[in-house]
């Protein structure tokens, strides 16, 4: 007897249809076998699917069973064809019946029958809703996933057994009630408030604007200067996820298995945090299946790189086109997957490698050449790319011990910042981006006005500094969330100084 049973598989950030085909043949010799580009993971779903069906009191018939997943030119990776397998041969047995209308069997199972978190889901709902398919069932700990997504049945099943019962219309399950998306939006916990970081009065500017335009920032100071403190800040300003982002941030985090068993959406802008040490791999993405890695993690939130200058040349320089096009392309054998990575990169290095160049307290004890070698680590290219550099300045000691209450709190801070991506919203709805960073050259010389007098400056600036043509429209981009901040219409001026002042390098 030959049944067909649907399920998916993910490919990047793509679901692809795969039909589920289960023969049991009466005859030929006994014995279980996948067909269509199985992976060592699926061929095992043998003896999970056996045992499970077993310890649920249904007994496998000795015979030939044969699973086809089709297509068979696409290799199939993952144990979420688990629950698949189990219902088609549960057809074939005559003891379960199949829903009238198509539906997505998504999945993997234990030995106890028991459906186990399985990533993915998010991803599978989306495309239930884009073929038109009207129900899914997934484990019970990944079903939140699919309840914001509308349209959609989710059927949130316990174990094997309780499978059974529904689809013979013992004791149906209920679906899941779909839930508003801006309802499940919530604020961030963060590590520190801005009004915890003593002095720093610039760079708190700084992350300020970074925050309200969505730009990166490069911050050079000593150690103990409050560089991580504040990138740790950061995430109190940055407004909350739109609904669009969170459903992007959501696709990654799904199929990388990074929403944990039980939760839904996700409701937080990204912080991720590598260490110097991660591979380029890691941080990229890639693999024999690519999956992304952190700066797609970090997607409509914040990649913070502690110590830039110790990362090895090669995973800094393959940042360059994730920084310029918010996208990652991995390209394999197979074919080419694409990555999000629309990130605001906030990086922070030592001035040296003891630290201490130009210290007010402390000698460095660096060689000049051991100064050259360690500030050349990180390539103009690079450099050119991260719209903000500031100063983190030593801080005295006794500032520290300051109460602090007179300072601004994020709040306040995150207050200014949401009016300033308002106004971004407004201005840029045509365009389908959300922030100034995004703007490319075309949309920076249609949406930003400089007065006579902000034109007459930056090029001034352009012209002593041999600025680049990339440097040059990024000081523009700043200059216009400078102007977004204090919700004046053109680019004054003083927007272009203060923009200007936060290039510290020479060009």
């Amino acid at each position: 007897m030959l049944t067909k049973v649907w399920s998916v598989a993910n490919a990047g950030l793509k679901a692809i249809e795969v039909e589920v085909e289960v023969n049991v043949a009466s005859k030929g010799f006994p014995g279980f076998h996948i067909v269509g580009l199985p992976t060592k993971a699926v061929d095992e779903a043998k003896e999970r699917v056996r045992t499970a069906l077993v310890n649920t009191g249904i007994e496998i018939p000795a015979k030939k069973i044969v699973v086809n997943l089709a297509p068979a030119d696409i290799p199939k990776e993952g144990s979420a064809y688990d629950l698949a397998m189990a219902v088609g041969i549960l057809a074939c047995k005559g003891e379960v019946v199949m829903p009238q209308e198509k539906s997505y069997f998504f999945g993997e199972v234990g030995l106890d029958g028991k459906l186990r978190h399985t990533k993915g889901v998010f991803l599978l709902a989306l495309l239930a809703k884009e073929m038109g398919v009207k129900q899914i069932f997934v484990p019970k700990l990944s079903a939140n996933e699919a309840s914001v997504i509308g349209g959609v049945k989710t059927f949130p099943v316990h174990d094997l057994l309780q499978l059974v019962r529904h689809l013979k219309g013992d004791r149906l399950i209920e679906p899941l009630k779909y839930v508003e998306r801006e309802k499940v939006i919530e604020e961030a916990e963060v590590d520190f408030d801005f009004a915890e970081v003593a002095g720093q009065e610039q760079a708190k500017r700084a992350l300020e604007i970074a925050a309200a335009g969505g730009h990166n920032v490069f911050m050079v100071g000593p150690p103990g200067s409050g560089k991580t403190m504040l990138s740790r800040a950061l995430p109190g300003i940055l407004p909350e996820l739109t609904e669009a982002e969170a459903l992007e941030v959501t696709k990654i985090y799904s199929v990388t298995g990074n929403i944990e068993p039980g939760g839904g959406l996700v409701r937080r802008r990204p912080f991720r945090a590598p260490h110097h040490t991660t591979s380029k791999m890691g941080l990229i993405g890639g693999g024999t299946k690519p999956m992304p890695g952190e700066i797609s993690l970090a997607h409509r939130g914040v990649l913070f790189m502690d110590e830039l200058a110790e990362y090895s040349r090669s995973t800094l320089e393959a940042l360059r086109q994730p920084l310029e096009d918010g996208i990652v392309s991995v390209v394999r054998v197979a074919g080419t997957v694409q990555f999000p990575a629309k990130f605001m990169l906030i990086g922070a290095a030592n001035p040296c490698p003891c630290g201490f160049l130009n210290h007010p307290k402390k000698a460095c004890k660096c060689l000049p050449m051991q100064v050259l070698n360690y500030q050349k680590r990180l390539s103009g290219p690079i450099l050119d790319r991260i719209d903000i550099h500031v100063s983190v300045p030593f801080v005295e000691p006794f500032k520290l011990k300051e109460s602090g209450e007179d300072r601004e709190k994020s709040g306040v801070i995150r207050d200014r910042v949401m009016r300033a991506r308002r106004i971004q919203e407004k201005r840029l709805v045509a365009e389908k981006i959300y922030c100034n960073a995004e703007m490319r050259n075309k949309q920076i010389k249609s949406y930003c006005k400089l007065t006579p007098d902000a034109e007459r400056l930056l090029q001034q600036a352009a012209n002593q500094w041999q600025l680049s043509a990339r440097s040059y429209f990024r000081i523009i981009k700043v200059s216009q969330t400078i102007t977004d901040l204090v919700g004046e219409e053109g680019i004054s001026y003083n927007h272009v100084a203060e923009a200007l002042q936060y290039r510290i390098r020479e060009e």
